[in-house]
């Protein structure tokens, strides 16, 4: 496991639940927004965590912690994520994954397996710019299988988009409601320029816009929230 960064306590990012965040490096995308760049970046500086440290932790953290997010980067790109996975499990805790839903295999395995309890996978954009948005040439089938197993899966999970001005216009964000039409919950985030981007110069939509890209979503998808503004 490369594991770049653990936050010890969060009541923001496992909804419902007391927990903590574990940052894992590398992505197999480019996404000019993303806000943890040198987590895909610059993998090899920085903050470094061993596995055994943070299940150490873990372990002390028992009753106290109720869930564990796993993030990145990606973190299905981890080649031993199944047997972090379920060392964390062994110890009872609640595991959210934030994935892009590019490894679709992996996924669908970890969740079979009962390794995790609550998936977020980013949706980037439309499907005809979705290679745009993510910064490189996407293979749209594996999107589409990642999005078509957790709407029939029966795991927890939600559908989410980082909406910026410069790639995300009204018409784009329905599209992809209706895509993903009919599914459990999506979240419309606003941008947020955390000085640590992969492409600088980029800005988020007013929030008059972004309630007006959340009701053309609602008309798809009834649980359709907005967050950050």
């Amino acid at each position: 496991m490369l594991i770049k960064g653990l936050q010890k306590l969060t009541l923001l990012d496992y909804p419902t639940k007391t927990a903590c965040t574990i940052f894992t490096g590398g992505c197999n995308f480019r996404c000019p927004f993303c806000h943890n760049a040198s987590l895909v970046l610059d993998v090899n500086e920085g903050e470094k965590h061993e596995a055994d440290e943070v299940l150490a932790f873990l372990g002390k953290r028992v009753g106290l912690l109720d869930g564990v997010c796993v993030t990145g980067g990606e973190p299905l790109l981890q080649k031993d994520i199944k047997e972090f996975l379920k060392a964390i499990k062994e110890m009872g805790y609640a595991i959210k994954l934030d994935t892009n839903g590019y490894s679709p295999e992996k996924l669908m395995e970890i969740v079979e397996e009962g390794l995790i309890d609550y998936v977020a996978m980013d949706i980037k954009n439309c499907k005809e710019k979705y290679s745009e948005t993510a910064g490189i040439d996407i293979d749209m089938a594996k999107i589409e299988k990642s999005v078509s197993f957790l709407m029939n899966s029966g795991i927890d999970y939600e559908f989410r988009t980082t909406v910026v001005k410069e790639y995300h216009t009204l018409s784009d964000i329905e599209k992809i409601a209706g895509w993903i039409s009919g599914a459990k919950r999506y979240f419309l985030q606003s941008f947020v320029d955390s000085g640590d981007l992969i492409k600088d110069g980029l800005s988020a939509v007013d929030k008059e816009t972004l309630d007006s890209m959340k009701n053309v979503c609602t008309w798809h998808i009834k649980n359709t929230e907005t967050r950050g503004v």
